[in-house]
């Protein structure tokens, strides 16, 4: 990989050819969105898709950040061996994304058959019209659906794609990009406003908080001071003498006072109460928040890995056979695969007897008896069980099984053949590990 990959950045992206007349965007700047046809008689070959390579640097930027996500651009740059592909941040992946585009022999040739493998239904659907009234009106429902990414690449490649329905397109996607900024800068600003709401109730609580305290403070003094006058008015009656101070109107003035401090406590007290009751909405708020943050973000890790995964194993069947092409290996070992529903276990038993594996199968208690349970967990190598689609009675048989028999058991995030895929790929990735390591 040339090192200019790793240090150079365009410096005008929307630079043409010289030799390749500028159209008109929005009348204020020339760019060019795709090479114009020859103006010689049209060659007999029939109409091909477009290639990254061929269409105008303009629209590079727009193709890798719409039409494929961060994890399989940076799966396709570590594939090509970037330097530094592995630890780039977003924006340093996307830079070298588009600076590839145009390079045919340098990974733009990679790319085109992501994007073709990522989106080829889409190239399908689009594939049925035939002219640019149809292909307009297909784009057009694509954008009202929200099925962005697949359309916007098969409109740009499409061989009858012209420039006012490739400008049409640009123009969508770029006003698209707006809004969704739009609508995470206010999940974001809604954020900061709970945090900066729930520190200051916080803060005005501990204020609530001190004055409680100095209330207290105040009236326990003065029943101290009411009950010293007391004591000392209760021993001169005693004593048969008169008090020193015949004024009795301060018992009457102290006991307003307590009055009027019990008045004033009781109200901090209810405002506190309040203030308490909106802090702990708030905290709850902010904690939903983000537990929902959290786990969308482990589920979007989780995909990923898988979709990685699958990527893997697709290549390696549609590449010739060669040594570590992506397809796990278990030759001479035996796989049992607890749970699931009766019509994936055909599609399980084809994937694992594809890696060289025997499939073996339990429905957990369904229609199989768990006592059938100890003799196919002694026979297997590897056992895996779906956690969404299993009782917890054949779960905890088979964690008991499988630690009476120092076997190794793999739960699985779902009951889907992309997450049995993922598995199986991590799984040969640890044993070859180990036989290393010995």
């Amino acid at each position: 990989m040339p090192s200019s990959l790793r240090t150079a950045l365009p410096t005008n992206l929307l630079a043409a050819t010289a030799s390749v007349p500028l159209i008109k965007l929005d009348g204020r700047s020339d760019v060019v969105l795709r090479p114009p046809a020859a103006s010689e008689a049209p060659s007999p070959q029939p109409a091909r898709r477009g290639k990254i390579w061929d269409l105008s640097d303009t629209l590079h930027c727009s193709i890798i950040g719409t039409c494929l996500s961060n994890a399989e651009l940076r799966h396709v740059l570590v594939r090509l061996k970037v330097t530094g592909a592995e630890t780039a941040d977003d924006h340093d992946l996307h830079v070298m994304g588009v600076m590839l585009a145009s390079r045919r022999e340098a990974g733009a040739k990679l790319l085109q058959r992501t994007l073709d493998r990522r989106h080829s239904l889409s190239i399908k659907q689009f594939a049925r019209a035939k002219d640019e009234k149809t292909l307009r009106r297909m784009w057009e429902a694509s954008v009202q659906s929200g099925d962005i990414p697949g359309a916007y690449w098969a409109v740009l490649s499409h061989p009858i794609a012209t420039d006012a329905v490739v400008k049409k397109a640009f123009r969508d996607v770029h006003m698209l990009s707006h809004l969704v900024g739009a609508a995470n800068r206010a999940d974001i600003r809604r954020l900061r406003q709970l945090e900066e709401q729930n520190g200051a109730l916080i803060e005005k609580l501990n204020r609530q908080q001190q004055q409680l305290r100095d209330g207290f403070t105040s009236r326990d003094e003065t029943i101290r001071r009411l009950n010293e006058m007391l004591v000392h008015q209760a021993g001169h009656s005693l004593a048969g003498q008169a008090p020193d101070n015949p004024n009795g109107g301060e018992v009457e003035t102290l006991g307003g006072v307590i009055a009027e401090m019990n008045r004033k406590l009781g109200h901090e007290v209810a405002r506190r109460e309040r203030l308490e009751q909106r802090l702990s909405t708030t905290s709850a708020a902010l904690q939903k928040m983000e537990a929902t943050l959290q786990r969308t973000t482990t589920e979007r890790d989780a995909l990923a890995r898988e979709v990685e995964s699958i990527e893997d194993h697709v290549a390696g069947l549609l590449e010739p056979a060669t040594a570590g092409n992506g397809t796990p290996e278990f030759s001479g070992r035996t796989i049992l695969y607890v749970g699931a529903r009766v019509h994936q276990i055909p599609q399980f038993k084809a994937l694992v007897e594809r890696t060289g594996a025997r499939f073996l199968h339990h429905d957990g208690g369904i229609e199989h008896s768990s006592t059938l349970l100890p003799g196919l967990v002694s026979r297997a190598d590897h056992l895996f069980f779906p956690i969404d689609c299993i009782s917890h009675d054949a779960v905890a048989t088979i964690k008991r099984l499988c630690r009476q028999l120092e076997k190794p058991y793999h739960p699985l995030r779902t009951a889907s053949l992309a997450t049995l895929v993922s598995a199986l790929m991590r799984t040969a990735q640890e044993c070859a590990t180990a036989v290393a390591a010995e």
